[in-house]
């Protein structure tokens, strides 16, 4: 009963959550022209961050969660720190205002990936201190189909409303940083 109740914690509150908070985040950085101020270059930080938790968070939705995933997930989320780290730093020394309301964002899309590795470690410890040479179970570094898989309808709900909440606008964004950066070119952006 408590596997069921943390899986669907994950499911249907952490990833719902962090995707609203990846749409919250692009609209605060609609709302303060991000393509006047740091532009192509803050942009271009977003979508690294979004391909650094989307590619284990893929993984997780199609493949059995062992070792190979777990050091993917913390490879990943190692990245998107560094990267989160680059990106605050950027736009807190530029001219575009960075609200309290935006920093809270800010943390829910630093901590929402790791609370979602925790949910998996729960979920599936044995692989996770394998990883580590810890515990009975040898680890697995092998790419192996889900043996109970999400249901289709699961999937094709989350992957929509990932793609249509946060790929396409942070996509957006981009593509008015570059509009705005050919309009002044001697502006280094």
């Amino acid at each position: 009963m408590a596997v069921h109740a943390l899986e669907s914690i994950l499911l249907y509150f952490v990833l719902p959550l962090w995707i609203a908070a990846g749409f919250a985040d692009w609209v605060c950085h609609r709302t303060t022209r991000i393509e006047r101020t740091t532009g192509t270059r803050e942009s271009i930080f977003h979508l690294a961050m979004l391909a650094e938790v989307g590619l284990p968070l893929l993984a997780a939705l199609f493949f059995e969660v062992n070792a190979l995933l777990f050091a993917l997930m913390l490879l990943a989320l190692a990245a998107h720190e560094a990267t989160a780290f680059w990106d605050v730093s950027l736009a807190t020394h530029s001219e575009r205002p960075v609200n309290a309301f935006e920093q809270h964002v800010h943390s829910f899309l630093e901590l929402l990936p790791l609370v979602a590795i925790l949910c998996l470690v729960a979920l599936h410890p044995p692989q996770f201190l394998a990883l580590f040479q810890a515990g009975p179970a040898a680890p697995v570094f092998a790419v192996v189909p889900k043996q109970n898989p999400l249901s289709a309808r699961y999937v094709v709900v989350l992957l929509t409303a990932t793609l249509l909440f946060d790929v396409l606008p942070f996509c957006e964004e981009l593509v008015r940083c570059l509009r705005a950066q050919k309009k002044t070119p001697g502006r280094l952006q």
